[in-house]
């Protein structure tokens, strides 16, 4: 009889947890569909209807999926600025912030204040820093064009040409790396002294000692820094928006701003609902392959010391 009280006293607690954990979950959880869930299925309903916003949604099926890969020009040149947009920046920012991290990995004297000096860009806001490269990159006024000029070279129109408009974007995108330099930096003060003192014994230089185990040690921190830059840098907006509206003749136009002037600049909201489930996919396929290929690049030590 004692041994069944014991066990209805560890049921009864069992069921107390249980339903302490729903409470405290709760919250997130009706946030999640209310806020989330629910919104991403009513946005995959409209994207196959017409709807102005004002009048009734009208269901068209599949038309406005159809008109996106057969008709619509403009959408593919945004795919395409976005793609080249995307790619770059995200791995130039990947292997400026290593080696930025790398550097301030360094026992230098004042590292905390260089540190944190490169650091205070990320904690800007892009409308902030959208405007002032306005001002860094104007063709004649701007700091970058009259720096280029001390050395005899004529900077060019940046923002004005349909050459440069996507790589000063890109020089824009690598204003913020401060976070990823945080993250790698922090992955590298994780790395046990006792590895690089052994490769030094065995005769192993600076560069070896970062090949070998600098970067195989931090592969899964560059591992979600390239899922998060490709993920985020695929939903470009306040920069294209606020600097170049996609201009000049659509050179800077990209899917998510693109999105916006359907939804709200012509009241074609079904019409951007199937773009947004397009960019969804594409952001999807993305982040399946780099999950898929991480297996082949990314160590995790924990995984060795079990095998």
């Amino acid at each position: 009889g004692c041994r069944n009280g014991e066990e209805i006293i560890f049921m009864n607690m069992k069921k107390r947890e249980a339903i302490w954990f729903y409470i405290m979950v709760s919250p997130w959880v009706i946030g999640f569909l209310l806020f989330t869930l629910g919104p991403m299925i009513y946005s995959l309903y409209l994207s196959l209807t017409n709807w102005d916003l004002f009048t009734a949604p009208q269901f068209v099926g599949l038309k406005n999926y159809i008109d996106l890969f057969t008709k619509d020009k403009i959408f593919w040149k945004s795919v395409k600025n976005t793609f080249y947009y995307a790619f770059i920046s995200v791995f130039l920012g990947m292997g400026a912030s290593l080696w930025i991290a790398n550097l301030l990995n360094k026992p230098f004297k004042g590292m905390r204040i260089y540190r944190t000096l490169l650091y205070i860009p990320a904690t800007v806001p892009v409308v902030a820093s959208s405007l002032l490269f306005i001002k860094l990159l104007a063709p004649d006024a701007g700091l970058v064009n009259q720096f280029l000029g001390l050395f005899g070279i004529d900077g060019p129109p940046w923002l004005l040409s349909t050459t440069w408009v996507k790589p000063a974007l890109i020089l824009m995108s690598l204003w913020g790396v401060g976070g990823g330099v945080t993250l790698l930096l922090a992955g590298m003060k994780g790395i046990p002294a006792e590895f690089y003192e052994a490769a030094a014994i065995d005769g192993a230089n600076s560069r070896q000692q970062f090949f070998k185990i600098t970067l195989p040690m931090l592969s899964p921190v560059i591992f979600f820094n390239l899922v998060m830059g490709l993920i985020g840098s695929l939903q470009t907006f306040t920069e294209v928006y606020i600097v170049t509206g996609g201009g000049p003749n659509n050179a800077s136009k990209m899917i998510v701003p693109y999105l916006f002037d359907n939804a709200f600049r012509w009241y074609k909201m079904g019409y951007a609902s199937a773009i947004a489930w397009v960019l969804f996919a594409i952001a999807l396929v993305f982040t399946a392959v780099v999950f898929r290929s991480s297996n082949l690049w990314v160590y995790y030590e924990s995984e060795v010391k079990k095998s």
